[in-house]
């Protein structure tokens, strides 16, 4: 059986786990919008959206 993908609501990062691997927060969402992959932390849009790493990054999450 397939692992529902979900969104942490503070580093808004993706994870399939019970707790994001990323901050350790267990504040997760299976309710999201929008993907952005960010592959150069120094881009304009990294800027615009506060993301400090490269990664997979949800845009919305409900």
């Amino acid at each position: 059986m397939a692992k529902r993908t979900q969104a942490c609501r503070n580093c808004r990062r993706f994870t399939t786990e019970k707790t994001c691997p990323f901050c350790k927060s267990t504040n997760l969402s299976t309710s999201w919008k929008g993907v952005v992959v960010v592959l150069n932390a120094d881009s304009e849009i990294a800027k615009m959206l506060d993301i400090k790493e490269p990664g997979k990054y949800v845009l919305y999450v409900g």
